[in-house]
């Protein structure tokens, strides 16, 4: 009898202890969007970071409000140092603002706003692609996009892709309530959009895409930083391979780097691996993404996140 009751006390505290484990155990989330933006955020869901769901049969989980337009493209998602859920979006093809909601649950979102980031810049064409990145060491969220303005940065002008020449700006908040001036982040030397920052050994890694048309470019490249607002430094040589990649998006696993983008231009996504931000192996024939999906973030969530997100 003695026996049975030190087993079935194993048992249970072998259960408690896994099911405990299988609470924290980390799930990838992807956030997207499909076509143009209209019908506003997607959501899938992996646990290996390769094989990807779509949650809510690939439906919007929120229908964009601000902006004359009211899209939702390129939805970027953190979790912040509050334990809230930040999102910022691109709004429109031509407006001077992002679009900005927080949600403790990614499902409940609090009302849309529309940042005017550029507003106060003349001959602003576009504000895209916005990201936010977050630097524990000074508590500040910095959020950042690529714009065009006429008449700057001539030199690497091009009256090919419609004239546009852009460059990385950002702002910086530490409630996304009140917000910095906007300043310029990162000017290459070239046409700059679709920067992704994160920290990693108290350095910061701008994933980028240099999108020279001439020479055609077109691809991702990568700049490092001591500080979050930079400075950065020149580009390195070109992480992916001949075709048109945009877009990327990072995730660390166990030491190894995995890098999504957009091959937008043979309708299908990329992927590549690294475990050392230098040599790369391109692993796209192992990735498997919900159809018709567009660019956006990964972030990491846990079980019971995702159990709220299946259950709508």
């Amino acid at each position: 009898m003695k026996y049975k009751i030190i087993i079935t006390t194993l048992l249970f505290f072998s259960f408690f202890f896994d099911a405990k484990a299988q609470s924290k155990k980390e799930v990838y989330l992807f956030a997207y969007f499909k076509n143009n933006g209209q019908d506003g955020l997607h959501l899938a869901y992996s646990n290996d970071a390769y094989k990807w769901t779509a949650l809510k049969n690939d439906s919007s989980f929120l229908k964009p409000t601000v902006s004359k337009d009211k899209l939702m493209r390129d939805p970027c998602i953190i979790r912040g140092a509050d334990g809230l859920f930040h999102m910022v979006w691109t709004v429109s093809w031509k407006d001077k603002g992002i679009g900005y909601a927080s949600s403790k649950d990614l499902i409940n979102w609090t009302e849309q706003q529309f940042i005017p980031v550029m507003v106060k810049e003349d001959g602003v064409r576009n504000t895209w692609a916005p990201e936010i990145t977050y630097d524990s060491e000074t508590d500040t969220y910095m959020i950042y996009w690529a714009s065009t303005i006429i008449g700057k940065f001539t030199e690497t002008g091009s009256v090919m892709d419609d004239g546009y020449n852009h460059r990385i700006y950002y702002v910086t908040t530490k409630d996304f309530k009140s917000f910095s001036n906007t300043k310029l982040l990162y000017e290459p030397g070239f046409n700059v959009i679709d920067a992704s920052i994160v920290k990693d050994n108290g350095k910061f890694i701008m994933f980028l895409k240099d999108e020279t048309r001439e020479p055609t470019q077109k691809n991702i490249k990568i700049s490092y930083a001591e500080q979050l607002i930079g400075p950065y430094s020149k580009a390195s040589d070109p992480i992916t391979g001949n075709y048109w990649a945009e877009g990327p998006t990072s995730l660390k696993i166990n030491n190894k780097w995995l890098v999504y983008f957009d091959k937008y231009r043979d309708h299908k996504y990329g992927a590549i691996e690294s475990s050392d931000l230098k040599n790369w192996t391109d692993v796209s024939d192992k990735i498997s993404l919900p159809k018709g999906l567009r660019h956006g973030t990964i972030l990491v969530i846990n079980q019971k996140e995702l159990k709220k997100l299946l259950k709508k």
